[in-house]
């Protein structure tokens, strides 16, 4: 894909994003704040035998950050636990399909992060 259709596709996700809403019996949660740039994420997951069965977002933020939500959201469901452990900046540029810039780590990773935080924190 050429680097316009990726940008459309992120400005897509940011109007129409993958998995935005709450999960009624979820099994972990967490919250995070990006005290940079104001981007807010509520994360919530369904774990069984060590692997995401459904995940759910919540919240708002810059368009690389719900973007980046809606694609990781979707990359973990069916996961093993173990292996959204080793995930990084270089799988998250890889969904995207863009560069990011130093300035943007934070709001590209920012759903990744809660996400590793939520599997860590069991209701």
């Amino acid at each position: 894909m050429s680097l316009s259709m990726y940008k459309e596709q992120i400005l897509e996700l940011y109007k129409n994003p993958n998995n935005f809403g709450e999960l009624n019996n979820f099994t972990h949660e967490y919250h995070e704040f990006n005290q940079i740039c104001g981007d807010e994420i509520i994360v919530q997951l369904i774990i069984e035998n060590e692997k995401v069965k459904d995940i759910k977002f919540n919240g708002a933020g810059c368009a690389i950050s719900v973007a980046s939500a809606s694609l990781i959201t979707d990359y973990v469901k069916n996961k093993d636990i173990k292996e959204i452990s080793k995930l990084n900046i270089e799988d998250i540029k890889k969904l995207l399909g863009i560069e990011i810039s130093p300035g943007r780590v934070k709001c590209a990773t920012l759903a990744l992060e809660t996400i590793k935080r939520a599997i860590n924190k069991e209701n």
